[in-house]
């Protein structure tokens, strides 16, 4: 479903007309160390997820709400980072969204899961750990579905290596922001979407390597329900020693 993103007096979510459904992974009760407030919000218009990124980013700063982690899925849409450049965006046109996320640009869409991991980040800080973090429990996630994934030095992302299928190529893409500590925007999991979106555009301005979904790899569908309990559970424990405090 999409629609509009309202948050109730009791800081409930609703997507639309129906409750968002939402769990409290770790310690209950107020914004206190070591609670990850987790959202499936469903489908939702990129630029209405977008405003409540910044509403629960600016709550986390404040410390007026736990961590918290937004899983969902967009409307098809292509949004640029900071990096972008001009030959790396759609040439028919199609519109962009331009975030102030790192990165270049990239694609979301149905058959994706987005997930953004609003947390406030331990100090001395460490942006690229962060990073790495989070590609860390996304590979958990692929390998438990039976995919071998990993890391490329010098390129974010969850990378399915080069084989007889072709040359390295991403299944899951990775760009945050942090600004007062706290982290928004996160990742893009491609379950089962249609991969030719990713034609239009230079995906996160590589133009050596290939895109591609589990489903693709795997050999059968994989959706992402087929995914969400998993990606939860490892991102949970993968950021427990950020929430923590």
């Amino acid at each position: 479903m999409t629609g509009t993103i309202v948050t109730s007096a009791d800081n409930s979510v609703t997507s639309g007309s129906a409750v968002a459904p939402r769990r409290r992974v770790g310690q209950v009760g107020g914004p206190a160390p070591g609670a990850l407030d987790v959202r499936r919000l469903g489908r939702v218009d990129y630029e209405v997820a977008w405003a409540e990124q910044r509403r629960v980013h600016a709550a986390v700063v404040a410390s007026e709400s736990p961590d918290t982690l937004m899983l969902l899925e967009h409307d098809p849409v292509f949004t640029a980072g900071k990096r972008t450049t001009r030959a790396e965006r759609p040439v028919d046109g199609t519109r962009v969204v331009d975030v102030d996320r790192g990165g270049r640009i990239t694609w979301h869409g149905p058959g994706q899961l987005t997930g953004y991991p609003i947390v406030r980040l331990p100090d001395p800080m460490d942006v690229v750990g962060h990073v790495r973090r989070l590609e860390g429990a996304l590979i958990a996630v692929c390998a438990e579905l039976g995919l071998r994934t990993g890391q490329i030095a010098g390129r974010s992302g969850v990378w399915v290596p080069a084989d007889a299928r072709g040359p390295e190529r991403k299944v899951c893409a990775i760009g945050i922001r942090v600004a007062r500590g706290v982290s928004m925007h996160g990742f893009g999991l491609n379950c089962d979407p249609d991969l030719s979106w990713f034609d239009r555009i230079v995906p996160c301005g590589i133009s050596d390597a290939a895109v591609t979904s589990l489903s693709a790899e795997l050999d059968r569908p994989v959706g992402v329900p087929d995914v969400l309990d998993l990606v939860e559970h490892e991102l949970a424990a993968a950021l427990a020693p950020v929430t923590a405090g």
